[in-house]
């Protein structure tokens, strides 16, 4: 099977070396000559994406949004007018679940598979090819593919049909935000209350107040860390594809529109790059303190 992945950014790339390293035949392609370098010399093929389209039996796509995934697939001399009818298409980032039910439908009318599974657990996982996928598409095609996702993920789940897997995604990242959030409360409570961060996050992890995003956000918060695994504008996109859902299908997210609130501020005080953990950030400029230091 030859297999064409579009996107190698801060996650597309590290999931592309362990598509390599499962043994598979990968072609790739992205807006930066330098990352295509580097998986040619991992032992990728490159190519731009029209012959993508033309060789490849399956389609991998890892793109910022919605936009993007549609531009690539559908747009003037995009990938899909080149697949041929029985190939795959397989779109790994995080988009509004409408926009992967427009894509779907478009794709089956030239005779096109589609699934829709976007990650969760951001560079650190990427790397170390434990990503959980969230996946939308019909059985069959999942079964057949879901070997191709084990190779970068520990935890593949089909959550329902084209779009499910979006929707999932969404829920999740609520989750992590929400949490990001709290973590930095508390911590932030306990430093003016006089009480070591660091002694308090030993102190909770291991309680019903522990938790993933615990473990790897609170060190980065008191360390003072904000390098990115996981980009406050990323966060902001899919908060925001989030708060367009929740209003089509009539959800109420009061806390979602509260996290995303503080993540547009980090963006308009030059923080849109920075690890969605900077969220400790706003709380330390409104408390004039610097957790655990």
């Amino acid at each position: 099977m030859k297999i064409g992945m579009i996107g190698l950014g801060i996650m597309g790339k590290p999931m592309a070396k362990n598509l390599l390293k499962a043994g598979y035949d990968l072609t790739v392609s992205d807006l930066s000559p330098s990352n295509v370098e580097e998986l040619v010399a991992c032992g990728a093929k490159s190519a731009d994406n029209a012959e993508i389209g033309q060789n490849c039996d399956l389609v991998l796509t890892m793109v910022p949004n919605s936009p993007q995934v549609k531009a690539v697939m559908l747009g003037e001399d995009g990938v899909a007018s080149h697949m041929k009818p029985g190939s795959v298409f397989i779109d790994m980032s995080s988009i509004n679940p409408v926009a992967s039910k427009e894509i779907a439908a478009a794709l089956a009318e030239k005779g096109i598979e589609m699934l829709d599974a976007p990650v969760s657990g951001g560079e650190p996982k990427a790397i170390d090819g434990t990503l959980s996928f969230m996946v939308g598409g019909k059985q069959e095609i999942f079964d057949k593919y879901k070997p191709i996702l084990e190779a970068m993920g520990t935890s593949v789940v089909r959550c329902g049909d084209v779009g499910a897997g979006n929707t999932t995604k969404l829920a999740n990242q609520i989750i992590v935000a929400c949490n990001i959030q709290a973590v930095a409360e508390a911590l932030v409570l306990a430093q003016k209350a006089g009480v070591d961060p660091q002694l308090v996050f030993e102190a909770i992890r291991g309680g019903l107040a522990g938790s993933t995003v615990m473990n790897s956000k609170a060190p980065m918060m008191i360390a003072g860390i904000d390098k990115p695994g996981f980009k406050v504008d990323l966060h902001i996109k899919d908060l925001n594809n989030a708060l367009d859902c929740a209003h089509t299908v009539g959800a109420p997210v009061p806390m979602t529109a509260a996290v995303q609130e503080i993540l547009q501020w980090l963006h308009s005080h030059d923080g849109g790059q920075k690890d969605h953990s900077a969220i400790a950030q706003y709380y330390e400029e409104l408390t004039d303190i610097k957790i655990g230091r």
